[in-house]
């Protein structure tokens, strides 16, 4: 019996720190991939609508009919986005602070925004943006 146990250490010594290595690979081909995510943003100008995100969300109100609603949600904080007319939502930041206040007032208008597309996990920012209608 005490051969098998020594034998076992004998293979589990072997094993550990291979699983450690194929672990350290496995960290850095996640690094690369993070990076790869994190890549240098692109410059776009996209035209839409100017949506608070949460009533977007949560009941898809847009248009007229919700623009008071929407300048409310968006004045108190909530997060601001831009729907284009392809169906595609983009979260509007400032250089990484909200910029609800200049867009408040554009709230269910169609405008051109300016600025840096970032995208991660199924999510679109557009930051440092711009209105440049």
């Amino acid at each position: 019996m005490g051969k098998f146990v020594i034998a076992g250490l004998g293979a589990l010594s072997f094993v550990l720190p291979l699983a450690a290595h194929e672990h350290g690979m496995h960290d850095e081909m996640m690094e690369k991939m993070e990076m790869k995510d994190a890549a240098t943003p692109a410059s776009v100008s996209v035209k839409g609508e100017i949506v608070d995100m949460v009533c977007y969300l949560d009941h898809g109100a847009t248009g007229a009919k919700h623009a008071d609603c929407a300048k409310t949600c968006i004045t108190s904080g909530l997060p601001v986005g831009l729907k284009t007319e392809d169906g595609k939502l983009y979260l509007l930041v400032g250089e990484h602070k909200p910029i609800n206040s200049s867009l408040a007032d554009l709230a269910a208008k169609t405008v051109t925004v300016k600025g840096k597309l970032v995208s991660r996990d199924g999510i679109s920012m557009i930051e440092n943006a711009e209105i440049t209608q």
